[in-house]
């Protein structure tokens, strides 16, 4: 696995490089869109990006579990969680790269 994190800076920094924006905007860009998704997500909506994979908000309900280290049994309030589900064509992508010997903390950009 990668042991390098790709931040907010690292994908502002991708946008200036490959679209030409300035930094302030590709910035502004890069947070238009995640604020976008965040938005959608609180709502409770899907969504979907062809070719990379799906944020979905599930719905889970109350229930019991245990505090591992007492085995005390503790409720478990009912919340909203999100799921990504990675497209076939992600995971096809990923599977290549570590057959190929990519991705494995190389640091290297490839286009989408």
């Amino acid at each position: 696995m990668a042991d390098r994190t790709v931040t907010r800076a690292d994908l502002c920094e991708a946008v200036y490089q490959m679209v030409g924006l300035s930094r302030t905007e590709s910035a502004d860009l890069v947070e238009s869109v995640l604020n976008e998704i965040s938005g959608c997500v609180i709502r409770g909506e899907s969504v979907k990006l062809s070719s990379f994979g799906s944020f979905v908000v599930r719905n889970k309900g109350e229930r019991v579990g245990r505090n591992p280290k007492t085995g005390e049994e503790v409720p478990i309030s009912p919340r909203r969680v999100m799921v990504f589900k990675p497209s076939n064509v992600l995971k096809q992508r990923i599977n290549e790269a570590l057959l190929n010997g990519e991705g494995r903390g190389g640091g290297g950009r490839s286009s989408p």
